[in-house]
C-alpha cells in the first residue's frame, strides 16, 4: 500500500519536529497546526503548510478537534498524527478523525478506551492472565469498603484515580488510621483535575521499579514487542531520566514481561506503538500499572538500541501495512539514556520557568548523541505549554561508557535566558546511586542531600574565564575593525597593553550574588596576567567563536569554558557548572555600598499583583516589596539590602516582561564597610 502523501501533525513542541523529520525522509508533506503563542515555533517553521487554530490557551487550539479536523480538510492532510499528550489518547477525536474521511495514526476508539479507565483495564488485564498488583478495582466506592479492602490487602496502600494521571488523585496510606481522609482527598484532587472521583486501592510496592515495554501491532493481528526501557528515576511521579535496556534485566524476565506486554495488547485489539507499563518489586515480580496508548516520551532510547525509526513504524502501520520485523528478527545493541532538559528551577520545587533562550548551544550530534528538540535560540519558553527545551540521549556499546558520554554532552550544553535542569541532570547522572543502577522511583528523595547541594561559591577560575574572555573578545574585536588597515605596523591592529613610557594596567569587577571581585589586568608578551584577591595568574587562551566557546590556559592548567554575554550577565560554564555572573560598570559603581545602585528584575513573565510597601519607604534587607503572578504561582521580591525604595515602575494588574525593572531601589551604605575602610 502507498504511504500517504500529506499528514497533518496535530501537536507542537519536538514530537512535531521529529515527524516532520521522518516524513520529509519519507517523501511525506506536512501539515502543522500552531496557536497564537506558537506562529514562530520551530515546528511551524520546519513544516511544509501551517494552520492557525486558535489562541494560546491548550483548550482553544490544539485540544480543539473540530478546528485541527477542519484545518487537516482543508489543506487535503489524508491523516492525522497525534504525537503525544494533547488528543493523543482521545478515543472521540479518533472517531471523528474517521468520521471526517481521516486515517488517525494511533490504536483503535475501543483500544483507547479500554485502557482510558485504569479499573476497566485491570480487570481486562486479569482476564488476559496480566500479573497485576494486589488491590481493589471495583465499581463499588463507598468509603466502608474501600477502608475494607484496604485492610485486606495491608498497609502500606496506594489509593490512585481510575481516571487519572501525571501523579494527581494520588496517595500513599501508610496505616489504617490515615485511609478516610486521604480518601477524601485523593477523590476530591481526582474530581477536579479527571472529572471522575473513582479511585482503585492497590498494595504499595516498597522501592519498585518502573520498567515499561514498548509494544506494536498491525492491522494484520501480528504484535510485538521492541524490549523494555527503566523509567525509574522520577520526581511527582514524572520521570526525569529513561535508559534501555533495564539494568540487570535477565534474559527470562524480558522474555516474561514482553510476553505479557503482548498479551495486554491483543486484550483490547491494539494496532500501533504504544507502551505497557509495570511495577517491579526488588525481588523482581513485575506487576501491571497501565498502558499508555500513543508512542512515549522515551522512544528514543528505544529506536537507539535496535536501530528502528517508530514514527516510521506509526506511518506504515496506519497506511495498511504489516510491521516492518518480526519478534525474532529483533535485536538489542548497545545501550541508551534519555535525559529530559527542562526549563525548570529543580532549587525551587522544579518549578517551571519560562523567558527568551537567548543562547543555546546543545551538544554536537553524531552516532552516540542525539537532541530532538522543538526550540532554537531565540525562542521563546511560554506558561501555556510543557517546559521542556530538549530531549537528550546518548547510546554507546554498554550502560558505562553511555553514562560518561551523558556526562559529557550534559557539561557541552549551554542554556542561558530561563533556569534550567542541567546541572542537576548532571549530578543525578553522576549520583553512585544511579551510576550502580541501584534504581527505584524514590531514588531523587533518598539522594536528595546527594542532588541537592548547598549553594557554593564561584571558584577563583570562573571570575579569571570571565575577566580573559573580555579580553580576548576586545582584542577579537579590533583585529575586526582593523582588518582593512593597509599598514600592518599599526599600532591600532593591536590591544595588546603597549605604552610608550609604562605598561598598562586596568581591572574588571564582577558580581555574583552580594559579593563582588576585582580582578587586575597586566598585558604580557604571552598572555595576562591577571591578579584576583593578591594572587597572580598567567592567562592565556583562544576564543573559539564569539559565541563563547574558549581555550583557557591558566598557569598552565588547560581548560575548556565558554563565557556568554548577555547584557551585563556574563555565563561562565565551567567544569560542568554554570556561575551567572554580573560585570559591574565602573561607572555606575557605588563605592560605598560595594555595589551599582539600581532596582529589581523580575525573575521571569507574569503580573503584578501587590505592591507591599509605598514609595519613598525606607525598607530593610529582605523585607517584601511586591508580589509577581507567573506559572499560576506566587513570587514575593524582596529588598536586596537596606535602602530607599524610589518607585514602582509597574502597578497592580500590570504585565511585565522576564528581566525588566520593576523597582526604582537605592541602597544605603554598608556602615560597618564605610567604618572598616576608613580605618
Amino acid at each position: 500500500m502507498t504511504l500517504f502523501k500529506k499528514i497533518l501533525i496535530a501537536n507542537r513542541g519536538e514530537i512535531a519536529c521529529r515527524i516532520v523529520k521522518t516524513a520529509r525522509r519519507l517523501g511525506i508533506a506536512t501539515v502543522a497546526v500552531y496557536s497564537e503563542a506558537d506562529a514562530e515555533a520551530r515546528h511551524v517553521r520546519l513544516t511544509d503548510e501551517a494552520v492557525l487554530i486558535g489562541p494560546a490557551a491548550a483548550r482553544d487550539s490544539y485540544l480543539a478537534a473540530d478546528r485541527i479536523i477542519a484545518a487537516a480538510r482543508q489543506t487535503g492532510a489524508e491523516a492525522v498524527h497525534p504525537g503525544y499528550g494533547f488528543l493523543s489518547e482521545n478515543a472521540d477525536f479518533a472517531e471523528a478523525c474517521a468520521q471526517a474521511g481521516l486515517v488517525f495514526i494511533g490504536p483503535p476508539p475501543a483500544a483507547i478506551r479500554a485502557m482510558g479507565s485504569k479499573s476497566a483495564a485491570k480487570a481486562l488485564m486479569e482476564s488476559a492472565e496480566v500479573p497485576l498488583t494486589p488491590g481493589y478495582h471495583g465499581a463499588d466506592q463507598t468509603p466502608a469498603l474501600l477502608q475494607a479492602e484496604a485492610d485486606r490487602i495491608g498497609y502500606p496502600v496506594l489509593i490512585k484515580a481510575s481516571a487519572g494521571g501525571g501523579g494527581k488523585g494520588m496517595r500513599v496510606v501508610e496505616n489504617a488510621d490515615d485511609f478516610a481522609a486521604a480518601l477524601a482527598s485523593c477523590q476530591r484532587e481526582a474530581a477536579s483535575s479527571f472529572g471522575n472521583d473513582r479511585v482503585l486501592v492497590e498494595k504499595y510496592v516498597i522501592h519498585p521499579r518502573h520498567i515499561e515495554i514498548q509494544v506494536f501491532g498491525d492491522t494484520r493481528g501480528h504484535c510485538i514487542h521492541l524490549f523494555e526501557r527503566d523509567c525509574s528515576v522520577q520526581r511527582r511521579h514524572q520521570k526525569v531520566l529513561e535508559e534501555a535496556p533495564a539494568p540487570g534485566m535477565t534474559l527470562e524476565r524480558r522474555a516474561a514481561m514482553g510476553q505479557a506486554a503482548v498479551n495486554a495488547a491483543r486484550a483490547v485489539g491494539y494496532v500501533g506503538a504504544g507502551t505497557v507499563e509495570f511495577i517491579v518489586d526488588p525481588a523482581g515480580q513485575f506487576y501491571f500499572m497501565e498502558m499508555n496508548t500513543r508512542l512515549q516520551v522515551e522512544h528514543p532510547v528505544t529506536e537507539m538500541i535496535t536501530g528502528l525509526d517508530l514514527v516510521e513504524w506509526q506511518l506504515r502501520v496506519a497506511a495498511g501495512e504489516p510491521l516492518p520485523l518480526t519478534q525474532e528478527q529483533l535485536a538489542l545493541r548497545g545501550h541508551a539514556i534519555e535525559a529530559r532538559v527542562y526549563a525548570e528551577d529543580p532549587t525551587k520545587g522544579f518549578l517551571p520557568a519560562t523567558g527568551r533562550l537567548t543562547h543555546l548551544t546543545p551538544p554536537e550530534e553524531s552516532l552516540h548523541v542525539r537532541v530532538d528538540t522543538g526550540v532554537e535560540e531565540g525562542d521563546e519558553i511560554t506558561p501555556f505549554y510543557d517546559a521542556m527545551i530538549a530531549k537528550l540521549i546518548v547510546w554507546d556499546v554498554n550502560r558505562e561508557r553511555a553514562l560518561t558520554r551523558l556526562l559529557q554532552a550534559l557539561a557541552q550544553y549551554r542554556v542561558v535566558g530561563v533556569a534550567n535542569n542541567i546541572e542537576f541532570l548532571s549530578r543525578l547522572a553522576a549520583c553512585p546511586a544511579f551510576a550502580n543502577a541501584h534504581l527505584d522511583t524514590g531514588l531523587i528523595e533518598r539522594e536528595r542531600e546527594f542532588l541537592f547541594p548547598k549553594e557554593q561559591e564561584a571558584p577563583d577560575e570562573a571570575f579569571l574565564v570571565a575577566a580573559l574572555a573580555e579580553l580576548l573578545r576586545e582584542a577579537r574585536q579590533v583585529q575586526t575593525v582593523a582588518h582593512g588597515d593597509p599598514d600592518p605596523r599599526s599600532p591600532w591592529r593591536h590591544r595588546d597593553g603597549w605604552r610608550l613610557n609604562a605598561n598598562a594596567t586596568r581591572s574588571f569587577r564582577f558580581r555574583l550574588g552580594d559579593r563582588s571581585r576585582g580582578i587586575q589586568v597586566g598585558y604580557q608578551r604571552d598572555g595576562y596576567r591577571l591578579t584576583l584577591d593578591g594572587r597572580a595568574v598567567l592567562a592565556r587562551g583562544e576564543l573559539l567563536n564569539p559565541r563563547g566557546p574558549l581555550r583557557v590556559e591558566l598557569d598552565g592548567r588547560r581548560m575548556d569554558a565558554s563565557c556568554v554575554v548577555a547584557g551585563e550577565r556574563r555565563y561562565v560554564f565551567l567544569n560542568g557548572h554554570t556561575w551567572p555572573l554580573a560585570q559591574v560598570d565602573p561607572l555606575h559603581f557605588n563605592a560605598e555600598t560595594g555595589g551599582p545602585e539600581g532596582g529589581l528584575l523580575a525573575p521571569m513573565p507574569g503580573t503584578v499583583i501587590a505592591l507591599l510597601t509605598q514609595p519613598g519607604a525606607r525598607v530593610a534587607k529582605g523585607e517584601p516589596l511586591l508580589i509577581l503572578e507567573a506559572m499560576k504561582m506566587e513570587h514575593t521580591l524582596t529588598a536586596p539590602a537596606s535602602g530607599v525604595v524610589n518607585g514602582f515602575r509597574f502597578g497592580v494588574g500590570d504585565q511585565v516582561g522576564d528581566g525588566v525593572e520593576l523597582v526604582d531601589f537605592a541602597a544605603e551604605p554598608d556602615q560597618s564597610r564605610v567604618t572598616a575602610e576608613a580605618d
